[in-house]
């Protein structure tokens, strides 16, 4: 009996060594090994993200809240900020100025963007249509969003329309007495709209890349039904193409109502003629490094983000009616 109990506790220990199953103290420094390779990871991660979260509390956040901050005080980056509440915001109602900036900001808006995405969209479906040297023609087309921001692009613009330009030569050889474009009150924010019209190779990349995703069958199948190019852009590719429109709708509108070079240079950071040119944040710019009035300056900055904040919030609440994806 003892012998057959003792063979039996043998073969239960053998049974156990035999399903590999390992000893209450291995099991526990492999289950430590593994949450010390857990924390190690981690702090390696945090080691990585270290510099964007550096950046972001320094370079953002940081001035962002400091900004807010000023916006309630009064600030002329030389002396001691007094608190003033909200005296700078109360300002805004009666600074005719500032209304101009808002009215010339809007009219750019509101025109030079849809331009911009009708040209944009138009150049997209040439190039779809499979170009030989595509590669090369959607780098050039590109290039002007690369370069339509910088100073020297906004001087070779101002000299383009200036009363002895390129325009005004191209005028005078066919006999037709041109105007000083930019020094005139009734053209010179419209050489700033052809400015950015002009730099349309961002969305039309864009756009291109969605035209590319639509199928073909849908097309084919329209024109089987005798579907004319005009509807087959109006009823197919125009529905496919609403996120993308959407996309760029968001992004530029954004980007037009921080436009600031451009302005600057080709009135020379007057916002002249007559305030034909002061954006928003021409303006702004003028208060706060003019000026030297900074707690105005930030109350202004953080009236155009609720500005842009609330035109992002209307698109993304409007885009449920007339936006369609593919689910």
């Amino acid at each position: 009996m003892t012998a057959l109990l003792h063979g039996k506790t043998e073969a239960g220990t053998a049974d156990d060594s035999g399903t590999g199953a390992k000893p209450p103290r291995t099991r526990r420094k492999a289950a430590a090994s593994r949450g010390g390779n857990r924390r190690y990871e981690n702090l390696a991660a945090l080691g990585f993200l270290g510099p964007w979260f550096l950046g972001l509390a320094l370079i953002t956040a940081g001035p962002l809240m400091a900004s807010l901050y000023f916006s309630f005080t009064d600030y002329n980056l030389i002396g001691d900020h007094q608190w003033v509440g909200l005296e700078n915001y109360e300002r805004m109602v009666t600074d005719t100025r500032l209304h101009s900036a808002l009215k010339v900001t809007f009219v750019y808006v509101f025109v030079s963007v849809p331009l911009q995405l009708a040209m944009a969209l138009a150049l997209a479906m040439v190039l779809d249509r499979g170009l030989r040297g595509l590669a090369l023609y959607r780098s050039v087309y590109y290039l002007p969003s690369l370069l339509g921001g910088s100073v020297a692009v906004a001087i070779l613009w101002r000299q383009v329309f200036g009363a002895n330009g390129l325009i005004n030569q191209v005028l005078a050889f066919f006999g037709i007495q041109g105007e000083g474009w930019v020094s005139h009150p009734d053209y010179a924010l419209g050489t700033l709209v052809i400015l950015n019209v002009w730099t349309f190779g961002a969305p039309m990349v864009i756009f291109l890349a969605g035209l590319r995703q639509i199928p073909a069958m849908y097309y084919e199948a329209a024109a089987v039904d005798g579907a004319s190019p005009l509807r087959r852009f109006w009823h197919i590719t125009i529905p496919m193409l609403t996120p993308i429109i959407f996309f760029n709708l968001v992004l530029q509108i954004i980007n037009a109502f921080q436009t600031f070079t451009q302005a600057f240079i080709v009135s020379g950071g007057t916002g002249g003629p007559s305030d034909s040119t002061l954006f928003y944040t021409l303006y702004l710019y003028q208060r706060g490094f003019g000026a030297f009035d900074m707690g105005y300056a930030s109350a202004m900055a953080w009236l155009l983000l609720m500005i842009i904040g609330g035109f992002t919030a209307v698109n993304f609440l409007a885009s449920k009616f007339w936006v369609f994806y593919g689910d």
